[in-house]
């Protein structure tokens, strides 16, 4: 079993992804390998609604983010993380997550996400956490992912790497979560060995409200 945890912050190791590297050495604990993907420090551009990605099976901008396609195909589950910026989830990993989820579903197969647990997590100096996780959770509910909680809300707290050290609750909290993705990993590769399948995909409809 193998979990891609994504750090969305320009900073490769600043407090995001310290609160990812608890996450990961938790999961590698409970023998789930963890891999941390990095979006880089450049600004990542949201989906422009082109429809190349129908055309092409990826997004006509060839970067990142069908680099993280590829990987996700043989994941099992992933973490998500994003800095605050302005109350609400850095626009990198919310323009890396439009094009990733947008492409993914008018791709084609495989479709690399529908079924595998998936988690959020934000780092802030003070406020604007819990409006991260929103902005980050809802690509998953739409793409039939479970979502992974912990005991508290998968923040954590700091302006340093070494500040979110001092946040004893926010690691713990990445602790648990760790510990509960790894759980429900296991849950659902026991179901699959006892012969349960995942729910048939009825047809879609697709509608708006212009009468």
């Amino acid at each position: 079993m193998k979990v891609i945890l994504v750090n969305g912050s320009p900073h490769r190791h600043g407090c995001t992804d310290r609160a990812l590297q608890e996450v990961a050495r938790t999961l590698e604990e409970d023998g789930v390998e963890a891999e941390i993907f990095w979006i880089g420090a450049k600004p990542v551009g949201g989906c422009i609604a082109c429809g190349g990605c129908d055309r092409k099976g990826a997004c006509v901008f060839d970067d990142a983010v069908n680099e993280f396609r590829a990987k996700a195909a043989e994941a099992d589950g992933f973490v998500f993380g994003a800095p605050v910026h302005y109350a609400h989830a850095g626009a990198s990993l919310v323009g890396f997550m439009d094009r990733l989820f947008y492409s993914n579903g008018r791709a084609g197969q495989p479709d690399v996400f529908r079924h595998k647990p998936a988690a959020a997590v934000a780092s802030a100096r003070r406020a604007g956490t819990t409006a991260a996780l929103d902005d980050i959770q809802k690509f998953f509910t739409i793409s039939q992912m479970p979502v992974v909680s912990s005991r508290y809300w998968n923040n954590v707290h700091g302006n340093t790497p070494g500040e979110v050290e001092q946040d004893a609750e926010g690691l713990w909290t990445m602790r648990q979560l760790g510990r509960n993705m790894a759980w429900l990993l296991r849950s659902i590769e026991a179901g699959r060995a006892a012969g349960l399948e995942p729910p048939a995909q009825e047809p879609g409809a697709r509608t708006n409200f212009i009468r």
